[in-house]
């Protein structure tokens, strides 16, 4: 895997710097905070300089769990948002952080597990197995991060009644690729989103158990950061705009052919309107 997280505080840190001390200098580049699996998959790397080549800005990603995003969006660390908790991305708008959010596309999470399931959770619903996992104190791995991923997995344990928690219960604080890695080196379960794990399944010994649950949906969205809200530093809010017009834009024809080549299917599919 490539060598790209850092922690969250040198991080914030180091565009903050760039960012005071680069007014006026920033006019062509975009800090774009994104979630892992956007970037895992491999999907920045195709937008991306399509997008650059044809309008001129250049495009920094950072990726980072969806809850680390917002919190670079609210101290005006980066100029535009591409997360997956739509709650979360609408109440960021609301408090002001945000000029609008745009639905871009969609895919789901997937709860995965050894084959021999020793749970018995194939074929049932989310919050169903995940009671079933609590019940046999069968290992679960978690990213544990306030990532879209772990915010999804929260709220199926709530629906569950069930409070994680021993020594049945692995917290890793990474990223969607690392997690599903450590799930399967431990021959554990977890929760996944489902382009992730295409991209991985060749490594893996893992198997699809719960899909198809409408509460596993998990639908991408773009937020375009208030340049209002921040005095004394500048966000490319002309820069996020384009992008977001891309994305939603000449951009869905590369998302929906993401993935065709590799896996005979799309890894993404997109909204309508």
């Amino acid at each position: 895997m490539r060598n790209r997280y850092l922690t969250l505080a040198a991080l914030i840190l180091s565009v903050a710097i760039f960012l005071l001390a680069s007014c006026g200098y920033r006019r062509n580049e975009i800090i774009l905070a994104t979630t892992t699996s956007t970037y895992d998959t491999g999907l920045l790397d195709r937008i991306i300089p399509v997008f650059e080549n044809e309008t001129g800005y250049m495009v920094k990603p950072i990726a980072v769990g969806t809850g680390e995003a917002l919190s670079m969006g609210r101290m005006g660390a980066a100029d535009i948002l591409f997360l997956h908790s739509k709650d979360s991305e609408e109440e960021f708008v609301r408090q002001g952080y945000g000029t609008q959010r745009r639905d871009v596309m969609y895919n789901d999470f997937i709860i995965v597990g050894p084959g021999t399931d020793s749970a018995n959770i194939e074929g049932g619903q989310a919050d169903a197995a995940f009671s079933a996992v609590f019940a046999n104190q069968e290992l679960f791995i978690s990213r544990g991060d306030n990532s879209g991923t772990h915010m999804m997995e929260m709220s199926i344990w709530e629906k569950a009644g069930v409070e994680p928690e021993g020594i049945w219960y692995l917290e890793t604080g990474q990223g969607a690729a690392d997690t599903l890695m450590i799930a399967d080196q431990k021959q554990a379960y977890t929760i996944i989103d489902r382009a992730t794990y295409l991209v991985y399944s060749s490594d893996l010994s893992l198997v699809v158990l719960v899909e198809g649950d409408p509460m596993l949906f998990n639908p991408y969205g773009v937020v375009i950061v208030n340049p209002e809200k921040f005095e004394d530093i500048e966000i490319n809010h002309q820069g996020a705009l384009a992008f977001a017009d891309f994305l939603t834009g000449q951009g869905r024809e590369i998302i929906k052919g993401f993935g065709m080549e590799r896996f005979a299917r799309p890894l993404f599919y997109m909204e309508e309107g």
